[in-house]
């Protein structure tokens, strides 16, 4: 089938590029900027304390069971001094007028809501459930009131105004996609030494990284989805994208290169890389929807929108590739210099415009880069194609030699590879899940200064207060009630307790604990598993722990008991999937194995950096924290799809090359020699695409990119280059062993393709241009 489709391609190259791709992406952007995207989040709490507190307040009012924040205020002469309480009483008025919106004013609870020398207090604010973007435009309202404030008053008085709580969090992105097109483009052209064979798969992925986003676009109206959900789906759609049009050139310029016409080398990529491709991409896809299982509406609209960019990227590498190779022709590996003057000044004008973020740069820079294409068309030496290093022969190459190494000390080779990443994964047994609080925020932004504010006037626990609800006999009677928050106050780490004189309503009163550390801190979460499990059952009374951090450990707690449940269904699927294709047993449970073990030690860098604090100054770490609940969920689903990615090319050249020659030896050597190169460039690629988020200044985002970053770091040199191999060779023939029923059970998936047999070429005669593997030889020698 892929055969007939790379035919009907290459034969209707620009029906399929100027009849079908372009009007689709033109279509769909157009739709979609007609109809808008309807991103939203509900966050809706899992099972467990802190949901049944939300359910019990809100029985009594919206805003009673929304969000907290806080309206902080520091006034060097006295929140009490007339003029400052006169200002701020007016900001609390206006503030509670807006919907939704409950004010506590500092000056109604002066006892838990000034600090003991008066300088420092805060209003309780409490705002209904919505949508994040309704959220957003809330708090921008809040503080553009609070700018009237003035920050003197007449008669001297200065008036400091900070906003806290996630309701004024501010989530900001890093240019992550620029900087992976702008890495991908400087790694390819030194792979291919080619501007064109470098632009055909980053063209490719921009294409379907297009269409991609503006169908995710359109489903934001069917399927709730976080507003971040098209950076998700540029971020793996990118990666995946580059990757798979990557392997497929690469096939197609073996196949020039060996002598076969323009159509027999495009049919032949999507015969063989192009059937990799559709089993790599459905592992991938397979390991996102996953995320279904953890149950939460966020999630699975974040795996729906990353599935729907894979299957966008698998579709434009086996149709709209190919197109593009055959309009291209044997003239892939052309460039003239003027090619590469203006696409340096260009990716220089890009760098620029991102570090300076400035797009006037890149306007300039792109401008300078057309007038030296127009320039050479008057300077002929501008026009010159560059030269091409000669071909060598594949046993000369580095790969080689070292797969020849690695098969000459298999059992060294597996033991040092092998301690590596059971010593980075080491940490990942201390594992301790959680959310990080405002106090990791940079000190520019108005949540953390509040953070510092309330932290130095009521102690590091008013950031994160424990809302207890009272049910019963004790939430009308008074004395009882005051009896149980001093037993409240008497147990260990809680700074105080206090509770309102009057029930909230007959039967239900509230207890607000404030803790002596902060809420990311794991004493805090030791307090509420106290608090529930010995405190409360002890006392007799029939309270319930809720609130911002006690949510948080319930929703850590919830994910927590899930993952193992997404982690082995996707392990399930995908050995029976590799089984399917490679007809062995043993390969598929090494692949699975493997996986695990580099996403295990990339587990391991976040704890030692981001909860241990090892070397956190140098990824710009403020302090000590636990690792994100979600993180593990999303750092498996993505990391696991790409390991099988890079798992799959290996093995099929290995597989292809073992059916071919029938010695296990050659296979492994000839297949880690094809496909380590350029394996190597397509991590390059995705490492610096995950970097990125590293170079931001949120704590969750540096820890998601560091651990993609680190996860394809680790899986494509130790495990692909030293591990596979090692096994392989260790394991000989043994490796393609399948049991006569299973070969009977289990359908039969061809992820080889059909392949013409390359005749000997001796470097002496060879003309053609640089090989993909030299080329990346080259940046990874460098």
């Amino acid at each position: 089938m892929l055969s007939r489709l790379a035919h009907g391609c290459v034969r209707h190259k620009r029906i399929v590029v100027f009849g079908i791709w372009i009007p689709l992406f033109v279509g769909l952007f157009a739709v979609s900027g007609v109809v808008g995207t309807k991103f939203h989040t509900q966050m809706t709490l899992p099972s467990g304390q802190a949901r049944d507190v939300s359910e019990l307040l809100k029985s009594v009012s919206r805003q009673a069971a929304g969000f907290d924040a806080q309206l902080v205020v520091q006034a060097p002469r006295g929140v009490d001094d007339p003029e400052v309480r006169k200002e701020l009483t007016t900001f609390f008025d206006q503030v509670g007028k807006l919907d939704g919106v409950q004010v506590t004013s500092l000056y109604d609870n002066p006892q838990q809501q000034i600090s003991k020398d008066g300088t420092v207090g805060y209003a309780k604010v409490k705002v209904t459930e919505r949508t994040q973007e309704a959220m957003k435009k809330l708090a921008e309202t809040i503080e553009r009131i609070g700018a009237e404030v003035p920050t003197t008053t007449a008669g001297g008085s200065t008036i400091r105004l900070e906003y806290g709580g996630q309701v004024f969090a501010k989530f900001k992105l890093p240019a992550s996609e620029a900087l992976g097109v702008i890495a991908a483009v400087i790694i390819l052209v030194f792979a291919f030494g080619s501007i064109i064979a470098m632009g055909l798969p980053i063209g490719t992925a921009l294409f379907g990284l297009g269409m991609g986003t503006s169908i995710v676009g359109l489903l934001s109206h069917l399927q709730e989805m976080p507003d971040f959900t098209s950076q998700m789906v540029a971020m793996i759609g990118l990666g995946v994208g580059i990757d798979y049009a990557l392997f497929i050139v690469t096939r197609y310029r073996e196949g020039l290169r060996d002598g076969l016409s323009v159509e027999e080398a495009v049919v032949e990529a999507v015969d063989t890389s192009g059937r990799a491709v559709l089993f790599a991409g459905t592992t991938v896809i397979i390991s996102l929807l996953g995320l279904y299982i953890m149950g939460l509406s966020f999630v699975r609209g974040l795996a729906t929108g990353a599935a729907v960019g894979v299957l966008l990227m698998m579709a434009a590498s086996i149709t709209l590739l190919p197109a593009l190779l055959a309009m291209t022709g044997k003239r892939i590996d052309v460039t003239s210099r003027a090619g590469l003057i203006a696409l340096g000044v260009a990716v220089a004008g890009g760098l620029g415009a991102i570090i300076a973020s400035d797009a006037a740069i890149l306007f300039v820079a792109v401008l300078l880069a057309v007038l030296v294409i127009v320039a050479s068309l008057f300077v002929k030496s501008l026009r010159r194609p560059l030269p091409h290093r000669k071909d060598k022969l594949r046993e000369q190459g580095l790969w080689y030699r070292w797969s020849r190494l690695v098969q000459r000390r298999p059992w060294p080779v597996l033991l040092v590879a092998g301690g590596i990443l059971v010593t980075l994964t080491v940490p990942l047994f201390s594992i301790r899940l959680g959310f990080a609080d405002n106090g990791n925020v940079r000190t520019d932004q108005t949540v953390r200064r509040a953070y510092d504010l309330l932290a130095q006037g009521f102690g590091p626990g008013s950031n994160g207060p424990l809302l207890l609800t009272v049910e019963g006999p004790p939430a009308n009677d008074a004395t009882q009630r005051a009896n149980f928050v001093e037993l409240l106050q008497s147990t260990p780490g809680v700074q105080s307790a206090f509770s309102p004189p009057q029930p909230l309503r007959p039967g239900l009163a509230v207890v607000t604990v404030i803790p002596v550390s902060a809420p990311q801190d794991e004493a805090t979460s030791n307090l509420v598993d106290r608090l529930r499990n010995t405190v409360i059952p002890e006392s007799g009374v029939n309270a319930k722990v809720g609130g911002f951090t006690a949510a948080g450990e319930d929703f850590a707690s919830y994910l927590g008991a899930r993952l193992p449940v997404l982690i082995g269904a996707v392990l399930v699927l995908s050995f029976l999937l590799l089984m399917a294709v490679f007809r062995s047993l043993l390969v598929p449970l090494k692949a699975v194995v493997m996986n695990l073990l580099s996403l295990g030690a990339a587990y391991g860098v976040i704890v030692a950096v981001f909860q241990w604090g090892w070397a956190r100054s140098l990824f710009g770490v403020g302090k000590e924290g636990p690792i994100e609940a979600w993180v593990p969920m999303m750092l498996f689903a993505i990391v696991f799809g790409l390991s099988m990615d890079y798992e799959v090319f290996l093995l099929s050249r290995m597989k292809e090359e073992f059916d071919r020659t029938g010695d296990n030896a050659t296979a492994v050597a000839d297949g880690l020699a094809v496909t380590a190169r350029v394996i190597t460039a397509a991590a390059l690629i995705m490492v610096c695409v995950f970097s990125a988020f590293v170079l931001g200044d949120n704590r969750q985002l540096k820890l998601f990119g560091l651990g993609l970053a680190a996860a394809v770091a680790i899986d494509a040199t130790i495990v692909r280059m030293l591990l596979v191999p090692a096994t392989m060779e260790l394991l000989g023939a043994r490796n393609w062993w399948l049991p006569k029923f299973l070969d009977r059970l289990l359908p039969k998936i061809d992820v080889e393709g059909h392949h013409h047999v390359p005749a000997p070429v001796a470097p002496a005669a060879s003309t053609s241009a640089t090989t993909p593997d030299d080329r990346i030889g080259q940046l990874v020698d460098r």
